[in-house]
């Protein structure tokens, strides 16, 4: 059985994890590949909004499996967090969330070098959530890092002090003033793993092959999005690791042959939060409506996102990197009373009209080059099939088919898991 893939088109923050959670009744299993809790995947139902950010977003369903894939880095405190949020739930944790043996330990000193790093970068900053993620990845590929198999082991201590002591050097090396008090620190991380020791350990990889033998229906969620993405993205302005199809077969284990559907999910227009070019970006009353009626502030570091009209050209480079198959646009909603409505087709690039992305998309060499459409004064947030959608929206959705040349399966009209259209 092929695993789908469900994978972010844009800067993040597209709307993963209320698409997961519309989907999951149709799989066995949900598991996530890459990231940590820098990523927030928001989730609403039943009047409640629960934000996720290293747990699979198919955590509320019964019957479905989820899987923290060997490619998922994790803090031990923010997962027991996580867990302590769901406890109200009466969730069956144990059988119902597996943890890759593969997947790599998010330390407290991770955390620190994180911050002494984008610290010593002044005005340089690239908008790093904190979170420990790089110092992560970096230990990860310098084959220093910790995993969560080594929690199984009687020397695992011995292994994190040899770390930390490591990472503490690093801090000083900075030179900058970070304050800190490490055994604090280290009391709650140790808490946290004796909390995450009483889940379930997996061979993550082995646990795949045997569902896909079974006929198991399996669905990879992807975190970030794909213009973040360590290779693909807007590099340095970029998480640290491949947010990407292709992250998928690392982060768990699946062969390129065994990979189904791609499903592609995008805002009707374009959010950023943090650092780095922006081509469509609006500092005008538009941009701010975007803000104000999208709710446009992160689910992980609360900071408020920074808006604009779709980006087609970075839209078309994400669907063909990741071979898209379906796609959803997301907060169609936030764009009703727009009398006019922009997409990004092409850029003006050190003079000369592109319709691919190029190497820099910084302002001094990318204008962007749109095209106006009629908007729609509709409320779309009542609607429940595609025949109420207004004219002047469905004549926005082909255009986007048409250009993209992919077929917009879902639109969503709010943020709960009711109010989502197909097409």
């Amino acid at each position: 059985m092929a695993v789908d893939l469900l994978l972010g088109l844009q800067w993040g923050d597209e709307g993963k994890g209320k698409i997961v959670d519309v989907l999951t009744k149709n799989y066995d299993i949900i598991a996530r590949f890459q990231g940590g809790p820098n990523a927030g995947h928001t989730l609403e139902f039943d009047g409640i909004k629960h934000v996720l950010h290293t747990i699979p977003s198919g955590i509320f369903h019964e019957t479905a499996v989820n899987i923290v894939g060997n490619g998922v880095v994790i803090d031990p405190v923010i997962f027991k967090k996580e867990l302590d949020n769901l406890k109200k739930f009466n969730l069956d944790i144990k059988s119902k969330l597996f943890i890759s043996r593969k997947a790599h330990l998010i330390l407290p000193t991770h955390r620190l070098l994180d911050a002494a790093s984008e610290t010593s970068k002044g005005k340089a900053k690239i908008g790093s959530t904190l979170k420990g993620i790089g110092p992560t990845y970096m230990d990860k590929t310098g084959r220093n890092g910790m995993r969560v198999g080594d929690l199984e082991f009687s020397d695992w201590k011995e292994k994190y002090r040899i770390l930390a002591n490591k990472h503490e050097a690093m801090i000083s090396f900075y030179n900058v003033e970070i304050q800190y008090d490490l055994k604090e620190l280290e009391a709650d991380f140790f808490m946290a793993v004796e909390e995450l020791k009483k889940l379930t350990f997996i061979d993550s990889e082995e646990y795949i092959f045997n569902a896909q033998r079974e006929g198991k229906k399996i669905l990879a969620e992807g975190a970030q999005g794909s213009l973040l993405d360590i290779d693909f993205g807007t590099y340095p302005f970029v998480t640290s690791s491949n947010t990407t199809a292709a992250g998928a077969c690392t982060g768990l284990g699946v062969a390129p042959n065994k990979i189904g559907n791609v499903l592609g999910i995008f805002k009707a227009y374009t959010t950023r939060v943090g650092s780095g070019p922006f081509p469509t970006e609006l500092f005008d009353e538009d941009g701010a409506t975007m803000g104000r009626v999208g709710n446009e502030f992160g689910a992980t570091t609360g900071r408020p996102r920074r808006c604009g009209w779709l980006d087609l050209v970075a839209l078309k480079y994400a669907v063909e990197i990741n071979g898209v198959t379906e796609l959803m646009m997301m907060k169609a909603d936030v764009l009703s009373g727009f009398k006019t409505l922009k997409v990004c087709t092409a850029y003006n690039y050190k003079g000369n009209q592109i319709k691919h992305l190029p190497y820099s998309i910084e302002p001094e060499y990318v204008t962007p080059v749109y095209t106006e459409m009629k908007g729609w004064a509709k409320d779309l947030t009542k609607m429940s099939n595609s025949e109420e959608l207004p004219d002047t929206l469905i004549d926005y959705i082909k255009f986007l088919e048409k250009e993209l040349e992919v077929p917009i399966k879902i639109v969503s009209v709010g943020p709960d898991r009711t109010q989502t259209i197909y097409r």
